[in-house]
């Protein structure tokens, strides 16, 4: 179960609203959202929760480029709303570099054979990497991104990264926004 939404900074506060992420399907998209729900280009966040699994804050500020940060990149690999923001900058990759791999193993067979010669068992491997999704393996377990995300907002690096269980309302509450966050969960 997700849960997605956005806190909009206003000179009264903040104002929350649910979000639906059925549309979103890059950073893009997600930062184009969080602008559109933007009062005078002041500070957006975006949270999104998958129950006790792991959940990430996008922090977006007038045009500059959003901060993200991801509580456990290794779960959130495995989520569709979690490969939005893993993106190969914050991953550390080259940009579309799962693109070029995947275009040279299309046109080299890296098993050692020509393409029509059998495989010998010498020779041979065993490719269990055809699933669609990202390697779980080949991204780190544990927080991603700018832990410092929220530090001006009320929440230090140290406090961002302890959090588990009911971090978004926890965040809410230091940011204060408890109450707006809790009208739309």
């Amino acid at each position: 179960m997700y849960f997605a939404a956005l806190l909009a900074r206003t000179e009264d506060g903040w104002e929350a609203s649910d979000t639906d992420l059925d549309d979103v399907e890059t950073l893009s998209d997600l930062t184009d959202l969080a602008r559109e729900a933007s009062v005078d280009e002041d500070t957006v966040l975006v949270f999104i929760e998958q129950e006790d699994a792991w959940f990430g804050v996008v922090r977006v500020d007038g045009e500059e480029d959003p901060r993200i940060y991801v509580s456990n990149a290794s779960a959130a690999a495995r989520s569709s709303y979690g490969e939005i923001l893993l993106t190969d900058e914050l991953l550390g990759r080259e940009p579309g570099a799962e693109d070029s791999i995947a275009a040279l193993e299309e046109l080299v067979g890296l098993d050692g054979t020509e393409d029509g010669e059998p495989g010998t068992p010498d020779n041979s491997t065993t490719d269990d990497d055809d699933d669609d999704g990202p390697d779980p393996d080949a991204v780190p377990a544990g927080p991603l991104g700018d832990t410092g995300v929220l530090s001006d907002l009320g929440l230090p690096e140290a406090e961002l990264l302890m959090l588990r269980t009911e971090a978004l309302a926890e965040i809410a509450d230091a940011l204060g926004a408890a109450e707006v966050l809790e009208t739309v969960r």
